[in-house]
């Protein structure tokens, strides 16, 4: 039976439906890995009474959105319109989902697009250290692949192979929320439920030197770097504090990558943190883009950082900004109804129920730095580092890596 859920919101004079379906890129087949997000695709490309042409006219006739994207644990499809038309369009959520033409000519045109996709990836050297990154450090793991999967895979999925994986979709657990408290009186199919199959979830345990270490070499005049661990899901009590030490190191002017390598000694082209919600455990990583002159020594700055956050704790002040600052991204998260519901209802499919945001900022206020410290040592004593870059540069700080970690 499809879960519904409904979002007491003040009154917009838009209506905007979403539906999230358990299982991503994380159910892919091995040897198909990109089939969900080729699936994915292909229901948005005509259903029971429209094709690929009428449907989209139909969307537009209305001035509406229907949008669908695929994550490692799920997909999301939604539609969003105003009020006075969203009864003619809430029921295509429906069709889409229970009754695709799924055609073998847009299937074909899917596919083309998708390996199209993957090659652009390819062209950017950020794209491919980070692919090599998650490799290293998820191994056989489904997070370790890329959502829209590799070239090698996608060329060999075939039509009866989508069709096959959409006979797995259909049984998959799915939510539904909104803000049209309507939804509840309009039609839409009652699914059966069962549990999802689970795939090889191995993660890496060699913790050796050379196996948390990749590099690729590319012919620009930029080294990029990226150096970090798997960490936590986002059900566990750890997701919080490490949520603290992501806005202490990246929101704003006043953080501490922006302060070290932009504002004190002006080094680098791009830099941040990557921790993304995810059902597993979640990657967390620091990631900068530096010219080659200055790579050793933004490396250094890095290791140095990365040193100060396994021994030293965060002072009052910085911890307090840190949570200041974190409250503040959450209440920015809070404008979008769009973005609201999205994440309401990725947590709910994870077994989370949302909370106040009173509470939420009470959990905050009781997070210490001995809390984060802790975490520090249990992730990130021995990380994961991944470069893009000239050869010989790459090298060099693969010697300074083996000196530091």
């Amino acid at each position: 039976m499809l879960k519904k859920y409904f979002l007491n919101n003040k009154k917009r004079n838009f209506s905007t439906a979403s539906i999230w379906i358990k299982g991503g890129s994380n159910v892919d087949s091995i040897g198909k890995k990109g089939i969900n997000k080729i699936l994915s695709s292909l229901l948005t490309r005509g259903c029971e009474g429209f094709n690929n042409f009428t449907l989209s006219e139909y969307i537009e006739s209305y001035g509406a959105e229907l949008n669908q994207e695929v994550f490692e644990d799920g997909i999301s499809i939604s539609i969003k319109s105003l009020n006075e038309h969203f009864s003619k369009l809430f029921p295509l959520l429906d069709l889409i989902i229970s009754k695709p033409t799924l055609l073998e000519i847009e299937f074909q045109k899917v596919k083309k697009s998708s390996i199209n996709f993957i090659k652009k990836d390819k062209e950017n050297p950020f794209n491919i250290c980070f692919e090599n990154w998650r490799r290293i450090v998820y191994l056989n793991h489904p997070y370790a692949f890329n959502t829209n999967g590799n070239k090698n895979d996608v060329s060999k999925i075939t039509y009866e192979d989508v069709l096959l994986e959409f006979k797995n979709f259909k049984s998959r657990d799915k939510y539904l929320i909104s803000n049209n408290l309507e939804v509840n009186g309009l039609s839409i199919e009652k699914f059966k439920k069962k549990p999802l199959e689970e795939k090889s979830r191995t993660i890496n345990q060699d913790l050796s030197l050379n196996n948390r270490f990749d590099f690729n070499n590319n012919d620009s005049n930029q080294t990029i770097i990226m150096m970090g661990n798997q960490t936590c899901s986002r059900k566990s009590s750890e997701y919080l504090p490490l949520k603290v030490l992501e806005s202490y190191l990246s929101y704003g002017m006043s953080a501490a990558l922006f302060k070290l390598f932009r504002e004190k000694h002006g080094i680098t082209y791009d830099l941040g943190v990557y921790y993304p919600i995810r059902s597993g455990n979640a990657p967390f990583l620091i990631y900068l883009s530096v010219s080659n002159k200055k790579a050793l020594f933004a490396f250094e700055l890095l290791s140095t950082l990365w040193k100060n956050l396994l021994f030293n704790p965060l002072n009052d002040a910085e911890i307090f900004l840190a949570k200041e600052k974190l409250k503040g991204s959450f209440l920015l998260g809070n404008q979008s109804l769009d973005e609201i519901l999205q994440r309401k209802i990725q947590l709910i499919s994870y077994g989370i129920s949302p909370i106040s945001e009173l509470d939420l900022n009470l959990k905050i206020e009781e997070i210490s730095s001995l809390d984060i410290l802790k975490l520090t040592k249990k992730y990130f004593s021995k990380p994961f580092l991944s470069i893009s870059g000239n050869k010989k540069i790459c090298l060099e700080i693969s010697n300074m890596w083996k000196k530091n970690f």
